[in-house]
C-alpha cells in the first residue's frame, strides 16, 4: 500500500485545518465516482484510494470521492459510455481503450517501443503530454498518466521463441495494434474484458494473455497459467480521465485543488508502480504454481524482430514524428 511522505501528510493536515471552515454548510458535497476494473492492491487501485484520501482531506464537506474497483460499477465495455453520460465522473482506462477517440494514442500499444518506465516518463513529460487533451472535442479530458508497468506473456505452454506462440489464442484488449501484434506471431488474438480473463484461461477459451505482474498476481492468473515469459514487450499505462463538461463546471478553487492533488498522486503512483510489480512477481514465484521463463538476449531480439513490423502498419495513423520521439526517449540521459 502506498505510504504518503511526511510532506504530503503535513500538507494534507494544513489544508484540512484551513478549509474546514469553508465546508459546504448544506452538507451537499460534489460527488466524484471513480470507477476502475482492477484490484485495489495494484498501482491504479492504490492511486484511486490515495486520490480519495487527499481530496476529502483537503476539501472537507465540499468533495466526496467514491471508488469502485474490480468492475463493480462498470466493466471494460461500459465505462467510457458511462463517463460520457455522466454516470461516473472519473476513470483510469488502459491507454489501449482510446483508439476510437484518437488514433495517436495507439502509440502506447506498439510492441518494444519503450525500454523501461524511465523512457515512458521522458516521453509523457514532453511530446506525449499533448495527448492528454486530444479528446476534449469528444467530451473526454485527460488529467494524468498513471503507470502500471511493462507487460509479460503468459501461456499454457512454454514461450521461449516467437514460433512457440504460433496457433495459440491470446486474450487482448480492444486494440487494433495488439491484435496485429499477435497476428505477427501467427497467433490468434481474442478480445476479452479484463473481468473475464481468469475464466477464459481456466476454460481454455484462450490459451494465454499479456499483462503486468501486478495484474497477474491480483487476479490470480498464476492459478490457471503454468508459464510466464518475462518479455517486457509492451506497456500498460492508464490515463486518468474525466467528463470534460463536469470538470470545467467545477468551482475554480475546487478544480484547481483537485488538479494539484492529481499531480501529487500521479507522482506517487508512478514512483511505486515498479516496486508493486516486483513484489507481485515475487509472490508468484513463492506460490510455486508457475514457471517464469527469462529470455536470453538472442531470444528477446527474436521476439522484437517478430513484433517490430507492427510499427510500420500504424505509422500513418499515429504519426512518424511521434513514434520517433517516443523511440528517442530510450536514448536520453
Amino acid at each position: 500500500m502506498f505510504k504518503l511522505s511526511r510532506a504530503l501528510f503535513c500538507a494534507a493536515a494544513l489544508f484540512t485545518a484551513g478549509l474546514a471552515q469553508a465546508a459546504d454548510a448544506t452538507n451537499n458535497p460534489i460527488v466524484i465516482k471513480f470507477a476502475h476494473v482492477v484490484a485495489e492492491n495494484t498501482p491504479k487501485g492504490q492511486g484511486a484510494l490515495l486520490f480519495k484520501k487527499l481530496a476529502e482531506q483537503r476539501l472537507p464537506g465540499r468533495v466526496k470521492v467514491e471508488v469502485y474497483p474490480n468492475s463493480s460499477l462498470f466493466g471494460d465495455g461500459k465505462e467510457m459510455e458511462a463517463l460520457l453520460l455522466g454516470d461516473v465522473q472519473m476513470l483510469a482506462p488502459s491507454l489501449a481503450k482510446f483508439e476510437q477517440y484518437t488514433k495517436q494514442i495507439q502509440i502506447y500499444d506498439l510492441p518494444f517501443l519503450f525500454d523501461d518506465l524511465a523512457a515512458v516518463d521522458r516521453f509523457q513529460a514532453a511530446e506525449g503530454k499533448q495527448l492528454l487533451t486530444a479528446m476534449q472535442g469528444k467530451g473526454i479530458l485527460g488529467l494524468a498518466y498513471w503507470h502500471n508497468g511493462l507487460k509479460q506473456l503468459s501461456a499454457n505452454k512454454p514461450l521461449h521463441e516467437p514460433k512457440d506462440a504460433r496457433g495459440l489464442k491470446f486474450r487482448v484488449q480492444a486494440s487494433s495494434v495488439l491484435e496485429e501484434q499477435f497476428k505477427a506471431l501467427r497467433a490468434n488474438p481474442r478480445k476479452m474484458s479484463f473481468a473475464e480473463v481468469y475464466q477464459g484461461l481456466q476454460t481454455g477459451t484462450v490459451n494465454g494473455t499479456e499483462n503486468t505482474w501486478s495484474n497477474y498476481e491480483s487476479q490470480k492468473v498464476n492459478e490457471v497459467q503454468k508459464y510466464f515469459t518475462e518479455s517486457n514487450h509492451g506497456l500498460i499505462d492508464y490515463m486518468v480521465i474525466t467528463n470534460a463538461s463536469f470538470w470545467n463546471g467545477l468551482p475554480a478553487d475546487v478544480r484547481g485543488e483537485l488538479e494539484t492533488i492529481m499531480g501529487e498522486v500521479s507522482l506517487e503512483v508512478n514512483k511505486q508502480a515498479e516496486a508493486l510489480n516486483q513484489s507481485a512477481r515475487q509472490k508468484i514465484v513463492e506460490a510455486k504454481t508457475s514457471e517464469i521463463i527469462q529470455l536470453t538476449p538472442a531470444q528477446r531480439q527474436a521476439w522484437r524482430d517478430s513484433m517490430r513490423p507492427v510499427w510500420s502498419r500504424f505509422e500513418a495513423q499515429v504519426g512518424a514524428e511521434l513514434i520517433q520521439a517516443a523511440d528517442a526517449a530510450n536514448q536520453r540521459h
